[in-house]
């Protein structure tokens, strides 16, 4: 899945690939005006997000979207 995350007075964004649910995404971010938040992506980097400077996030979809014409 992936994250998308806006970060206070910055131009740029934050893009995570994740294997987490969205659920453990957003209780991970849960507390995210108040605590720090660290994200772990599909190839074991760590994203670290200071207290009180997370802007807006973007979870994409749950499942995968199919390819091609099969039913």
């Amino acid at each position: 899945m992936q994250v998308t995350i806006g970060i206070k007075h910055s131009p740029r964004e934050l893009t995570v690939e994740t294997s987490a649910s969205q659920a453990e995404v957003l209780a991970a971010l849960a507390g995210a005006s108040a605590q720090d938040v660290t994200l772990t992506d599909d190839k074991g980097s760590k994203v670290f997000i200071p207290a009180g400077s997370l802007a807006y996030v973007e979870i994409g979809e749950a499942t995968p979207r199919r390819v091609g014409f099969g039913i």
